[in-house]
């Protein structure tokens, strides 16, 4: 039991050993909240764990991981979320939220950082 505990301290002190990444999920929510930062998200989103101004644009972030749903109708899962942040006008041509030219691996790893927001 010493030795797991020991195993996983240490793992908290190492870049990129992530223990907040739930199964099944794809990406580095570390590079995932350093990118939300590049591509100023919180220009629009509050965003906790991300500084930036706080605007109430868009919705808060917060509590992403417990949501049913993404944009209003699309079920919250991974695939959606990376569908929506590379380019929400085409799920919601009406939105407000613009195409900011986010990466396949750029939305992965926002979608993982994100995913851990309950």
């Amino acid at each position: 039991m010493k030795t797991l505990l020991a195993v996983l301290a240490a793992c908290l002190l190492l870049p990129g050993c992530d223990t907040r990444r739930a199964p099944g999920i794809e990406g580095d929510p570390d590079r995932g909240k350093v990118a939300l930062a590049q591509y100023g998200c919180r220009s629009c989103h509050v965003i906790p764990g991300v500084t930036g101004s706080d605007t109430m644009v868009g919705r808060p972030l917060d509590g992403l991981a417990q949501r049913k749903f993404i944009a209003g109708s699309l079920p919250n899962n991974q695939a959606n979320l990376v569908r929506w942040i590379r380019n929400p006008q085409a799920i919601d041509p009406e939105s407000a939220m613009p195409a900011m030219g986010v990466s396949e691996q750029d939305a992965l790893d926002i979608s993982a950082y994100l995913l851990t927001l309950e």
